[in-house]
């Protein structure tokens, strides 16, 4: 048995035991602890894979990505905000993405978005149909050992198969002709085929993504057959890398697949310094002439906005917050684009695209602080409050401001194969400072402080809010007026029945625990008795927050 169908065989037991994991797990919704439980479970799967087949020393870069997916893993069992989950699986996939760059002899410090955006794609690739590759391919059935329990079980396996239509048919004559026999096999063979095939199509479907990933970050698609070949255990490993250096060597060099660069372009087709001059100051231009007619806003203030002629405060946040954030994560491929397309000999390209990318930058700071300023404006004491819809692209933005940081100290001074990979790293703690921040508890706080302050309250929008924020509700219901009470209140006593119902130790979240602890004692004073009559109402109310976005 060569070395790869032993990896293989491998790949295929540790799939179908997250499978099987994976089903008995991750049927408990909403996801907490097993989600935790089943991630780890994957990660500690992969590494023990991955590193057995490599046959080296543990890669400090790899360790931590695996801490990282840990790490999101464990905020499944702390935070309920839907919004925060989501981020959190796409963080994950993200970080599974990169964790594949090895299998490509890519490494993952060095490699570039566009490197990540191929991970993402292989990866998926992989899940989808790998498997088949695995069969076809990497495991030689042929090579495997027929001795031991080995030899016995695929006998037996083999009995099986031919005395199962045989004893279905036998059975079915000796139920058809006796009604005693036919109770006899129904009490004893009493299956729920629902739930056994349910069962069954869960175990396949996540060990057939989970044999595909594993597949992808251990073997390389591309991979050639005579490769495999040579992996026989009779060689040894320095043999082998002493055969593929020498194979190397022979063969001329074509593609660098780390090292992607424009080279193999028409030379129409990059850039020089007329043509980044051009592109580049226009746009900077363009940011130029926007910024001139923000600078009075910017500094104006609410008294500017609220004095202008035909100019409300609703519009002038709601039209342009949106549209700023666009630009802003906008830039960034632009001129990351115009920065791969220089002429690596045009010097004086090279000196003008930093130059005018930092004005590029510093424009685009004046553009951002302005955004910021409406959405401050929108949701502060002479707005309408805060949502999430209003909160997220915020600190989206506030991240795009860091990135922009990063690729100044790195993509400007030549060090672009940086720039991805601390990218990545801003994204992932800022993910973990945002569950640290709580949103939905701090929106929840901050619309109970401006309804203090004489504002608009939507107790129909706060109490739609995940978990997080029920202590603060609970916190500032005294100071609601009746039908908001009422219509919170109803809602919390809904949340404690959902509790009962969902009581599933593996569905366990640090948040709808502390939510349910909270509620528990606070229910006790609830009275809802008066509340029928606002039923009605609490349909047809107009929302306040839905009204002015």
């Amino acid at each position: 048995m060569n070395e790869r169908t032993k990896k293989g065989l491998e790949i295929v037991q540790t799939a179908f035991i997250l499978g099987i994991l994976g089903d008995t797990l991750l049927r408990a919704m909403p996801w907490g602890l097993n989600f935790f439980l089943w991630v780890t479970a994957l990660a500690v799967g992969l590494w023990v894979v991955t590193v057995r087949y490599r046959n080296e020393k543990p890669r400090m870069n790899s360790l931590l990505l695996h801490g990282a997916l840990i790490f999101l893993a464990v905020m499944f069992v702390w935070r309920d905000a839907v919004q925060l989950l989501v981020f959190d699986v796409l963080a994950i996939l993200m970080v599974l993405a990169v964790l594949t760059l090895p299998a490509m002899k890519l490494q993952m410090q060095q490699s570039g978005l566009a490197h990540y955006a191929l991970g993402w794609v292989y990866s998926g690739f992989n899940c989808a149909f790998s498997p088949f590759l695995l069969i076809v391919k990497d495991i030689k059935f042929k090579g495997i050992p027929r001795n031991g329990a080995t030899k016995h079980l695929a006998a037996a396996l083999r009995g099986i198969l031919v005395a199962t239509p045989i004893l279905l048919i036998f059975g079915a004559l000796f139920v058809a002709a006796d009604a005693a026999f036919q109770d006899l096999i129904e009490k004893t063979f009493r299956i729920d085929f629902e739930f056994v095939i349910g069962h069954l199509v869960t175990i396949s479907a996540l060990s057939w993504v989970v044999a595909g990933y594993l597949r992808g970050a251990t073997f390389f698609i591309f991979d050639r057959e005579a490769k495999e070949s040579a992996n026989d255990l009779s060689i040894s490993p320095d043999e082998l890398d002493l055969k593929e250096k020498t194979d190397k060597a022979e063969k001329p060099k074509t593609w660098d697949l780390q090292d992607i660069n424009n080279s193999f372009f028409p030379s129409y087709f990059t850039f020089g310094t007329v043509e980044l001059s051009v592109v580049l100051g226009l746009m900077n231009l363009l940011f130029l002439a926007f910024v001139i007619v923000q600078v009075p806003y910017l500094f104006g203030g609410m008294d500017l906005v609220q004095n202008t002629e035909n100019l409300k405060l609703a519009e002038y946040a709601r039209r342009g917050f949106g549209e700023l954030v666009f630009v802003s994560a906008l830039v960034l491929p632009v001129l990351m684009a115009a920065q791969w397309l220089i002429r690596k000999d045009d010097k004086m390209a090279i000196a003008v695209y930093r130059v005018l990318a930092c004005v590029q930058i510093s424009l685009l700071f004046v553009i951002m602080l302005s955004a910021a300023q409406r959405m401050l404006l929108y949701t502060g004491t002479s707005g309408y409050g805060l949502t999430t819809m209003r909160f997220y692209p915020m600190v989206f933005m506030i991240w795009m401001a860091v990135v922009f940081v990063w690729f100044a100290a790195t993509v400007l001074r030549g060090k672009r194969q940086q720039f991805a990979w601390g990218t990545l790293w801003s994204a992932l703690l800022f993910l973990g400072v945002l569950h640290v921040f709580n949103p939905d508890h701090f929106i929840a706080r901050t619309n109970i402080g401006l309804m203090h302050a004489g504002r608009n309250f939507d107790a129909s929008y706060m109490r739609d809010l995940s978990d997080d924020a029920v202590p603060a509700l609970l916190e500032g219901i005294s100071a609601f007026n009746a039908e908001q009470r009422c219509m919170v209140q109803k809602n919390l006593v809904k949340r404690i029945e959902k509790y009962d119902k969902e009581a599933d130790l593996r569905s366990w979240n640090w948040s709808r625990w502390n939510a349910r602890l909270q509620l528990s004692n606070a229910a006790t004073g609830f009275d809802i008795s008066g509340c029928a009559e606002g039923a009605e109402r609490e349909q047809s109310e107009i929302k306040v927050f839905d009204r002015e976005l």
